[in-house]
């Protein structure tokens, strides 16, 4: 693994499948900069199936890279991204509907936690091809900090049929 690949593997999904799908992902982008956090690469846009829920419209997602320059700790990062969530109209009084923005804390360098709060690494991102596809497009070679085992093996060993491609507006 190079050093890059070592010092920035800081990972954030992003998804929408409310309204201007394509607009709330800018908004979220922007949002995650007026935070205070630098982002260093974006995944592709992919258009995805809703997945472990009831029917609603298809999602955009893609995946964001955060230099890790000067973060701010797990806890204060994901305190931040609810915060864009809510600020985008984020709501959540239905578990898994539809929604403006989803702003997800993925890896955390080789951090884990465990709490009401937080826990890291997200303890579904490797069963979802949503996440794993726009992942593997930015650090194949990542090793997932519990499961030893590199993202885009994960990606090519997950039990999930749903559909994912690249999305061409």
């Amino acid at each position: 693994m190079s050093e890059f690949q070592a010092i920035s593997n800081v990972y954030v999904s992003l998804g929408s499948n409310l309204g201007d799908r394509a607009g709330n992902l800018l908004l979220g982008i922007r949002g995650m900069l007026d935070a205070g956090l630098e982002i260093r690469r974006l995944s592709n846009v992919y258009e995805t199936q809703p997945v472990e829920t009831f029917p609603q419209p298809a999602f955009l997602n893609m995946v964001a890279e955060l230099s890790s320059n000067a973060l701010p700790p797990p806890e204060q990062m994901m305190a931040r991204l609810l915060r864009v969530e809510y600020a985008l109209g984020r709501t959540r009084e239905t578990p898994m509907a539809p929604r403006t923005i989803d702003l997800d804390l993925l890896l955390y360098r080789d951090d884990t936690r465990n709490t009401e709060f937080l826990t890291l690494p997200h303890p579904r991102f490797h069963l979802r091809k949503f996440v794993l596809a726009p992942l593997a497009e930015l650090a194949p070679r990542l090793v997932h900090p519990t499961l030893n085992k590199t993202i885009r093996e994960l990606l090519e060993q997950v039990d999930d049929n749903s559909s994912v491609k690249r999305w061409r507006p």
